[in-house]
Formats: structure tokens, C-alpha cells, sequence
């Protein structure tokens, strides 16, 4: 069992009123365990945590024992301690594996994770183990109501990798990086294929490949334009509809001229 350390339930004690200090001073179990329910009940999940944890040796061995645990785990929740949480929800299913409760509290456990996914710009280490853990809950509840918020929350993470991705792609395109931008945006693309800016990102592989070439020497220039005819084709063939298209076009016909002009430039130079 992993119970909140001793020195933060220190300071919740020393924190709480004289009203809590007498309950934890009292010799009766069952008369502290009507409090901690209590304060449960009126959302006062600090104090209600701390009474739960003073009586949890007593009533180990007890029927009661699941419920207060399940509740300990709840509370630590409510107070977006959601670290503690998920290490409490798990060793809540390991304790009582076979309990009417474990669905319920193996979602939490995923969701404990999804409540820890820092914003896109951030590491989404959490977010990732949020995604797995909500997969492994479906593939282990498949009959389960909470499958389909279980998937949308899978989407809403994969959203926001989607969007770091993209940042990382556009800042090197930023910073005039632009053959990096192209593997990176292509990159995106490959990922995230279902995407409804799939065909901006495929936009900005043929800008970023435009660029690139723009500024390579001049023997490499040719070719390099060729390589973003060829994207401008694959554009096409993969978004036809595209309100893109015309832009996606447009890089073409502006390779297609720089080739031409590079060709001359050769024809007209002495040998």
C-alpha cells in the first residue's frame, strides 16, 4: 500500500482545525470513520484523507477496509494530487482485485494519467502513457460503457502530440532550417495521415522543400526543384479536392520556371 507520506500528512494536521485534532485524538474507530465519511460527503477531501489513513490499520482485516481504500484514492483525487492518485487507484487493484469497483477504478487510474498531460508545448511523457493506459482499459473492458470516452480521450491526446509535432516541423521552417522543416513536416504528415490539416502539412513540405532549393548551390538547384514537382504531384494525387491545391500548383509552376531558367543559364555559358 502506498499511503501519503507522513510529513504531508503532518502538515494537512497541522493545518486542520481543533474539530479534526479531537477526532484524531479519539480511541474510537467506527466514531472517526463517520467523520472521515462525512467530510467525504461535504467534498472536504483533505480532512476526510487524513481521518481515512488514521484508521486504515483498524480496519484492515475489515469488509470496510475496500471502501475506505477506494475513497482514500477518490480523495487524494479531488485534490488534484493525481501523481498520488494513480499510485493509490493501482494499489487499489492490487489489494482487491476481484472487487465490483476494479473497472471504475482502473479507467481513474488511465484518467489520472490523462489529468497529468501538460500543455502540447510541454513533455508528453504522461500524455503517451495516457494514450497506453487507455488502450490496455478498452482492450480489457471491451463490453465497457466507459469505452468511448476511454477513445476520445485517446484522440484528444493524440491531438496534442499532433500539435507539438507541428511546432517542432514550423520552427525549423522559422528559423530557415527549411531541408529539416521538410523531413520534419513530413514526418507529421506520415503520423498523423487522417489529419483534417494532413493537406497543410503536405503544403509545407513543398514550400519547405521550394526553399531549400532556393538556396542550394547551383548545381544541386535542378534536381531539387524536380524533388518539389514531384511533391506538388503526390499533393495532388492524395488531395484533389484540397482548397490547397491552387497554392500546392503554384510551387510547381514556379520550380518548372526556375528549371527552365537554370537550363538556359547552362546552354549560354561558353564552355
Amino acid at each position: 500500500m502506498r499511503f501519503i507520506p507522513i510529513v504531508i500528512a503532518l502538515f494537512f494536521l497541522a493545518s486542520c482545525s481543533k474539530g479534526i485534532t479531537k477526532i484524531l485524538k479519539s480511541p474510537d474507530p467506527e466514531y472517526k470513520l463517520r467523520m472521515a465519511e462525512q467530510y467525504f460527503v461535504k467534498k472536504k477531501y483533505a480532512k476526510a484523507q487524513v481521518i481515512y489513513e488514521d484508521v486504515m490499520p483498524y480496519y484492515k482485516t475489515r469488509a470496510e477496509f475496500e471502501d475506505i481504500y477506494y475513497k482514500y484514492a477518490y480523495a487524494a483525487y479531488h485534490q488534484a494530487d493525481y501523481m498520488n492518485a494513480e499510485n493509490l487507484f493501482k494499489s487499489f487493484l492490487e489489494i482487491f482485485p476481484n472487487s465490483a469497483k476494479s473497472e471504475e477504478v482502473d479507467y481513474m487510474r488511465a484518467y489520472s494519467f490523462f489529468k497529468q498531460s501538460p500543455k502540447p508545448e510541454l513533455d508528453q511523457t504522461n500524455t503517451i502513457k495516457a494514450m497506453g493506459m487507455m488502450q490496455t482499459f478498452i482492450n480489457t473492458h471491451p463490453g465497457s460503457a466507459r469505452n468511448k470516452d476511454a477513445s476520445d480521450i485517446i484522440d484528444i491526446c493524440r491531438g496534442k502530440l499532433e500539435i507539438k509535432d507541428f511546432k517542432s516541423a514550423q520552427l525549423y521552417y522559422d528559423m530557415g532550417q527549411f531541408r529539416a522543416a521538410g523531413v520534419a513536416f513530413a514526418a507529421v504528415l506520415n503520423s498523423y495521415p487522417e489529419s483534417v490539416k494532413a493537406d497543410e502539412y503536405k503544403l509545407m513540405i513543398i514550400k519547405s522543400y521550394y526553399r531549400y532549393a532556393e538556396l542550394s548551390v547551383e548545381e544541386r538547384k535542378p534536381e531539387r526543384f524536380e524533388q518539389v514537382i514531384d511533391e506538388v504531384h503526390d499533393f495532388v494525387d492524395r488531395f484533389p479536392e484540397s482548397k490547397l491545391r491552387k497554392d500546392a500548383e503554384s510551387y510547381m509552376n514556379l520550380s518548372q520556371t526556375q528549371i527552365k531558367t537554370l537550363s538556359n543559364e547552362q546552354v549560354k555559358t561558353p564552355a
